[in-house]
């Protein structure tokens, strides 16, 4: 019974420390996203961070630009304009 008792109390205190995790996580990086995200601001949150990442690390930009065989401003230039509508338009809100 003692046995019970205590793996119940460790588990109530780890989902407190889980939570409390993520509550700091959420406020330190807002990309992380919160219980009233939708999937799309997800999905919009993740394209512009690896958009941001490529332009910010010169390898990958300039791996890019090899690929694509065009130069590097015009990547970053790519980049950015795709930074603004990275999955499209935002889906139609139904308000009830």
């Amino acid at each position: 019974m003692l046995k019970e008792c205590f793996f119940l109390w460790v588990q109530a205190s780890d989902r407190f420390n889980i939570n409390s995790q993520l509550e700091h996580l959420q406020a330190k990086y807002v990309g992380t996203g919160h219980a009233d995200l939708s999937r799309f601001e997800w999905a919009v949150n993740i394209q512009r961070d690896s958009y941001a990442s490529y332009i910010g690390h010169y390898p990958m930009l300039a791996y890019f630009a090899i690929a694509e065989n065009e130069s590097i401003g015009r990547e970053r230039y790519n980049f950015m304009q795709k930074m603004l509508l990275p999955c499209g338009l935002p889906p139609e809100r139904e308000d009830d």
